[in-house]
């Protein structure tokens, strides 16, 4: 079997991370975190629900974002994927741009509903495959959606965990703030270290990402591939050579 890719690997912590979730929500321009949905309901007793904004045949959702918020307001969400330009220590996260706001000298998309849905849904995956030090800050500069909350607020919702194309690292709501949990084959320690730049807690010597067995591979490289070049052709294309399938069952 061919040599493991990057992405492959990441597909498989991520479906290990929504371990016995019901309902997994993903949003747009999030490959992997799709494809990672739909290995863990692959592997499972497919009673997990997946829905891909953006998505016709892995979406249930009939009015988008609206039914989203609804169901994490239910607390009909279980797993949720956010990103950001810059993401902190303390789970912060910055969707706004670089810079003193509303004078920011990078603009970037903008928040939506990151704050909504970090304070509702219960596991957050924070997912960004860059890792560097002008994405992992010290403190963002503008706060699109914040890690913790204090002991007054109600928030059932906060980031599980950070995945990055370097590491994994949980998230300890209590303390606050990350420790690594394992280091992806080929980076150490010292590169996590010079790559970030918040401080986080790790064992002297981390265990390293086990990688996909070979019927995971297998799954990701057949049945979950072929759906994902339903929404994802290029990047489907990219990473498993597979034509943009129409059908994708």
């Amino acid at each position: 079997m061919s040599e493991i890719r990057t992405e492959e690997l990441l597909i498989a912590v991520i479906a290990r991370l929504l371990g016995p979730c019901r309902h997994v929500a993903v949003g747009a321009s999030s490959p992997i975190p799709a494809a990672g949905a739909m290995l863990r309901r692959a592997q499972g007793d497919g009673r997990m629900t997946v829905n891909l904004l953006g998505s016709e045949a892995q979406n249930r959702f009939t009015s988008g974002g609206v039914e989203l918020f609804d169901c994490a307001a239910q607390g009909r969400i279980d797993a949720f994927f956010l990103g950001g330009g810059q993401i902190d220590g303390q789970g912060n996260i910055n969707l706004v741009g670089i810079g003193d706001y509303p004078d920011n000298k990078v603009r970037w998309p903008g928040s939506f509903g990151s704050a909504y849905l970090y304070h509702l849904v219960p596991n957050v995956i924070l997912f960004r495959e860059e890792h560097s030090r002008r994405v992992f800050v010290p403190k963002v500069d503008f706060v699109s959606a914040p890690g913790i909350s204090g002991p007054e607020v109600n928030r059932p919702g906060g980031p599980k965990a950070l995945l990055t194309g370097m590491a994994l690292f949980d998230f300890d709501r209590a303390r606050p703030g990350f420790r690594l949990r394992s280091v992806h084959p080929g980076y150490t320690l010292r590169d996590i270290e010079e790559n970030t730049g918040f401080a986080f807690e790790h064992e002297a010597d981390p265990e390293t990402t086990e990688p996909p067995d070979p019927a995971t591979l297998a799954l990701i490289r057949g049945p979950i591939a072929a759906q994902l070049a339903e929404t994802y052709p290029r990047f489907a294309e990219r990473v498993f050579g597979s034509p943009a399938a129409s059908a994708a069952e």
